[in-house]
C-alpha cells in the first residue's frame, strides 16, 4: 500500500478562474468565435514576448511547421534534415505535401540535431534543416553553427520551437527567432495551451503574407472570396485565442516554476546514478518535461504507476515505428527508446510531491 492517496499525474493542463471568466464575457459579447480581433490581440502578445517581427496562429502545431514549409519553398520531392528523436508531427509535417524526411540522429547531451551528422546528410535534394529544441534545449554546437552551415549549403532553418516557449538562446533571443521561420504548438500538454493550436513567428514580411494566405484558403483578403492562389482552412478562432490571452499572462510565472522544479528534482535525484539527466541550460531554457534516462525502466514504470505516479515514456526513434519502417542505427535515439522516461512535469507541481516522487523512485532503486 501507498501512503499517497492522490494521483500524480505526468503532466496535465492548468486552465484557471481567469480563462473560465474571459471565455464568459467573450460570449457575452456578442464575439462571432471565429478569428478576429481576440485572435491578432494573442499574436502580438507571443510578438511582444518572443521578439519576433510577425506572429501567425493556426490550428494545430503539426500544420504551423506544414505552411512553414510550404512558404519557404519546399515541394513534393524535396529533402528536409530532421531528428530522428522527436514527436512524429516533425516528419510528418512535410510528408504531407510529399517532401522527404531525412532522419539524423541527436547529440547525446541535448538530443538535437548533431550538426556532424547533419553535413553527412546533405544531398543536392536537401532544401531545409528542421532544427527541434528538444524540451526547450538548444543544440549543443549552438544556433550559430547552424546557420553557418545552412548558409553554405544554400538551405532554410525551419526552428521546431513546440517545446520552447520560454526557451532563450545564450544571446538574449528567444529560440525560434534565429531561423527563416520557428513554430510553436500550444497542445494541451505545453506551458500554456489552448487546446490545441499551433503559431509561426518570422521577421519575413513576404513568407508572413504566404503564411496568411495558405491558412485562409488562398484569399487576396480576409473575408473576400477571391484567390489569387491555392490555400487551405487552418484558421485559428477567437475562442482559444481568449484563452492563450489569460494562458500569456501567466507564462512568466509559469517559466519560472519549470526551472525550480527541474532543479528541485536534480538536486533530489542527485545521488541516485540509474537516473541522467540531459544537459540543461535552465539559466536561459525552460524545461517542458523532466526528461531523464532510467535503468530497468518497465519495472520503475510499474512500481510508480503502483504508488499513484504517472509516467510517460519519451519518443521511440522514428525510422524504426512502423508508420516510417526505414533501415538504419541511430544510437542516441535508440538509447531514449530503450531508457528515456518523462516524470511528472506539470507546473502545479508541488515540491511535497516532487519529495514523494524522489523518494518512491530512490525506494526502488534501493532494490535493484
Amino acid at each position: 500500500m501507498n501512503n499517497y492517496r492522490k494521483f500524480i499525474p505526468q503532466m496535465e493542463p492548468w486552465f484557471g478562474e481567469e480563462e473560465s471568466i474571459a471565455l464568459n464575457n467573450y460570449m457575452k459579447s456578442g464575439g462571432w468565435i471565429t478569428e478576429f480581433k481576440k485572435t491578432l490581440e494573442f499574436e502580438n502578445m507571443i510578438c511582444e514576448y518572443t521578439g519576433a517581427k510577425n506572429c501567425i496562429v493556426v490550428n494545430n502545431g503539426t500544420v504551423s511547421l506544414t505552411l512553414s514549409a510550404l512558404a519557404c519553398g519546399i515541394k513534393n520531392g524535396d529533402e528536409v534534415i530532421v531528428p530522428n528523436y522527436t514527436m512524429i508531427a516533425t516528419p510528418n509535417s512535410i510528408k504531407l505535401f510529399g517532401a522527404s524526411p531525412i532522419f539524423v540522429d541527436v547529440e547525446p547531451e541535448t538530443l538535437c540535431l548533431d550538426i556532424k551528422l547533419v553535413e553527412r546528410a546533405i544531398t543536392h535534394k536537401t532544401k531545409a534543416i528542421m532544427l527541434v529544441y528538444a524540451n526547450g534545449r538548444y543544440p549543443k554546437s549552438g544556433i550559430e553553427a547552424f546557420i553557418k552551415l545552412a548558409q553554405k549549403y544554400n538551405l532554410i532553418i525551419i526552428e521546431d520551437s513546440a517545446q520552447a516557449m520560454g526557451s532563450f538562446y545564450p544571446n538574449g533571443n528567444h529560440i525560434g527567432t534565429m531561423g527563416t521561420v520557428g513554430s510553436f504548438s500550444f497542445s494541451t500538454p505545453k506551458i500554456i495551451s489552448t487546446g490545441q493550436g499551433g503559431a509561426i513567428i518570422t521577421d519575413d514580411d513576404v513568407i508572413s503574407y504566404k503564411i496568411r494566405k495558405l491558412k485562409d484558403f488562398g484569399r487576396s483578403a480576409g473575408g473576400l472570396d477571391i484567390h489569387d492562389s491555392i490555400g487551405y482552412n487552418f484558421k485559428f478562432t477567437d475562442l482559444q485565442a481568449v484563452v492563450g490571452i489569460e494562458q500569456m499572462k501567466k507564462l512568466n510565472w509559469r517559466v519560472n516554476r519549470k526551472k525550480e522544479i527541474y532543479k528541485y528534482y536534480r538536486e533530489k535525484l542527485k545521488d541516485i546514478t540509474k537516473v541522467k539527466f540531459f544537459e540543461q541550460d535552465i539559466e536561459n531554457t525552460t524545461p517542458w518535461f523532466i526528461d531523464v534516462l532510467v535503468e530497468n525502466r518497465e519495472n520503475l514504470i510499474n512500481h510508480l504507476k503502483n504508488n499513484n505516479i504517472g509516467t510517460r515514456i519519451m519518443y521511440p526513434p522514428i525510422n524504426k515505428q512502423k508508420a516510417y519502417q526505414l533501415p538504419g542505427e541511430y544510437p542516441v535515439s535508440n538509447l531514449v527508446g530503450e531508457k528515456g522516461l518523462w516524470l511528472p512535469s506539470s507546473s502545479q507541481l508541488t515540491n511535497n510531491e516532487i519529495d514523494y516522487i524522489c523518494d518512491q523512485i530512490n525506494e526502488f532503486y534501493k532494490n535493484y
